[in-house]
């Protein structure tokens, strides 16, 4: 699970350089909005995933123990 985690960090990172540009390039058309927006979500995924909740465990780490019985 922290491999994809990971994957997915280093996407959001690539999109938003990607972004970025295209926006330099003068391109600011829906392509690089929608980039920002993938990017956003991809993140929100992670922290979702990351910050620990009430009790104080991360979803990511009850995954990693299995399902529950």
């Amino acid at each position: 699970m922290d491999a994809i985690l990971s994957i997915l960090v280093l996407a959001a990172v690539a999109l938003i350089a990607a972004a970025t540009w295209q926006w330099r390039r003068g391109n600011a058309n829906r392509q690089t909005w929608l980039l920002l927006l993938l990017a956003i979500v991809m993140i929100a995924n992670v922290l979702i995933w990351t910050i620990p909740d009430s009790s104080g465990t991360a979803p990511v780490s009850r995954a990693a123990e299995g399902p529950s019985r």
